[in-house]
């Protein structure tokens, strides 16, 4: 480890927030955003994260989310919860089936996935839930929306295809022109939870874009395109209408949609896309929207 990186990591929960996401900024994309006059559209999510909307709030926590999504298109899009319990115990956890997945709802990653209850015990799951909530996720990345996240552990029933494997994370990313046009990239996640993870970008009418996020390569070859395609891309559509952009997080298992999460500052303003045009041609086009939807308030 370098110097310099030692001594930010030390110096790092000191540091202010538009300071600390700056130094992150510049070692994950390598260049110090602009925080004045945002171009990019990671710069965009920054300011997300530094000015952001009340309502991400509610909408960002996994259990809150739920009762938004019930009333927006209904209690069918719900991966079915299982207990959301105020304090994990052993009696909780005799209760669960033998599959099932324990999340947390105030953060990213907080997800594990018990394919065989017997092959873990309550011992193990209950550290590794301490674990969690006591982790200060705005401090990891100071999006500011999840400070007043009380954390919670809660489980859901586990999703498999019939090979036994979670389907694909579909990420709808939707920008929302005030005219009503949306404009729609997918960034399909497959084999999240095996040996090697793939990532691969497509638009609306899935044709392969090449744009890579992080450190997702893409698939030798292209995920196949879902028959309900027109159906998660209005399930999506739907959900982001209120905004001026959000990523919504689908899952589509036997031809059944099934909601995700609402993501409004991906990455937290520093994940690298490439090529990095993109990153420019996608922070115009959300420029321009913020515009439009900023003169219309006015």
């Amino acid at each position: 480890m370098s110097l310099s990186k030692r001594l930010f990591d030390s110096a790092k929960v000191w540091l202010p927030d538009d300071v600390f996401l700056s130094f992150v900024h510049r070692r994950r994309i390598g260049r110090f955003p602009n925080l004045r006059r945002p171009l990019t559209f990671n710069e965009q999510i920054l300011r997300r994260c530094l000015h952001p909307d009340p309502r991400y709030v509610d909408l960002s926590d996994k259990l809150a989310v739920r009762d938004y999504i019930a009333r927006k298109i209904g209690p069918q899009y719900l991966i079915p919860l299982l207990a959301a319990p105020s304090v994990f115990t052993k009696t909780v956890f005799d209760e669960l089936p033998k599959a099932f997945v324990m999340k947390a709802n105030h953060g990213s990653g907080f997800v594990k996935v018990v394919r065989d209850k017997s092959t873990t015990s309550f011992e193990e799951l209950s550290q590794l839930a301490q674990e969690w909530l006591t982790t200060d996720f705005y401090r990891i990345a100071r999006e500011r929306h999840y400070r007043a996240i009380k954390p919670r552990i809660f489980f859901e029933e586990l999703l498999l295809d019939d090979t036994g494997t979670v389907p694909p994370d579909l990420k709808f990313h939707v920008f929302n022109e005030k005219s009503g046009k949306q404009t729609i990239y997918i960034l399909v996640i497959s084999d999240r939870f095996g040996a090697i993870p793939h990532g691969d970008t497509f638009d609306a009418n899935w044709n392969v874009q090449n744009i890579r996020f992080g450190h997702y390569k893409p698939s030798e070859t292209p995920v196949p395109r879902p028959e309900n395609l027109d159906a998660l891309l209005e399930t999506a559509g739907a959900l982001a209408r209120d905004f001026e952009y959000v990523r919504v997080d689908l899952y589509s298992l036997r031809d059944k949609i099934y909601f995700g999460e609402l993501t409004f500052t991906p990455g937290a303003g520093v994940l690298r896309m490439q090529p990095d045009s993109v990153d420019y041609e996608w922070g115009r086009m959300l420029e321009m929207i913020r515009q439009q939807w900023a003169g219309e308030k006015a």
